[in-house]
């Protein structure tokens, strides 16, 4: 049974992320289920330091991390980027307002977009999910989701930005919608679409020297 592990402590991402590779990636080419382990279910505490510029980048670190302990390795980074901040938070919004805790950083999106007017509120969520293999192949999936950014938050669930995020075909915020919802539209959800006809490919492929991207 291979093992796939992905990349991350935060609970709300491995959620999100095992939901889609059981439903996108449920087994190998020879029809085994493929098992689906997080960092901690390895033994892995120590911290990634995701000193990247981009959100491929951070992804990339953090999958390759995994699969030098000779797993697969998946990791997803994502952030919000608002238009009328030039991008920010973008690959910081995780730790913008200095931690990584959410309420600080939704306070931070608040004060700088107090003044900024209805029309220049857009902003889109990214995701990149990288996959990483013990023999050294990598490659990426990129999603987007545009939406707007509110001036107050509506609904309880979600996490991270989601309850400033407007999408607007739905009105509704992220945090507003089910799981079942969310995960229809979301970056995270675009990303993985392309993911799991990347990883298809992929894990049928016969080992390359290390370093070879496909």
């Amino acid at each position: 049974m291979a093992k796939i592990v992905m990349a991350s402590n935060n609970r709300h991402k491995i959620t999100e992320l095992a939901a889609f590779l059981h439903k996108l990636c449920p087994a190998d080419a020879n029809g085994e289920p493929y098992a689906l382990l997080s960092l901690s279910d390895i033994g892995y505490a120590k911290e990634i330091i995701e000193d990247g510029n981009t959100f491929e980048e951070n992804a990339l670190i953090k999958a390759r991390t995994v699969a030098a302990l000779g797993y697969i390795g998946v990791a997803d980074d994502s952030g919000l980027c608002v238009d009328a901040l030039d991008g920010e938070p973008g690959v910081y919004s995780a730790r913008w307002a200095g931690g990584h805790d959410d309420a600080d950083n939704n306070r931070k999106l608040m004060e700088k977009m107090r003044d900024v007017p209805g029309d220049r509120r857009g902003a889109h969520f990214v995701s990149v999910i990288a996959c990483a293999f013990p023999d050294g192949r990598t490659f990426t999936a990129r999603g987007e989701c545009p939406g707007v950014i509110l001036d107050a938050p509506r609904g309880k669930g979600g996490f991270g930005y989601d309850p400033f995020f407007l999408y607007e075909p739905m009105g509704k915020t992220f945090a507003e919608m089910d799981a079942a919802e969310k995960n229809a539209v979301s970056h995270r959800a675009r990303a993985m679409a392309r993911f799991a006809e990347m990883f298809a490919h992929a894990a049928g492929e016969p080992e390359t020297e290390k370093g070879e991207k496909i």
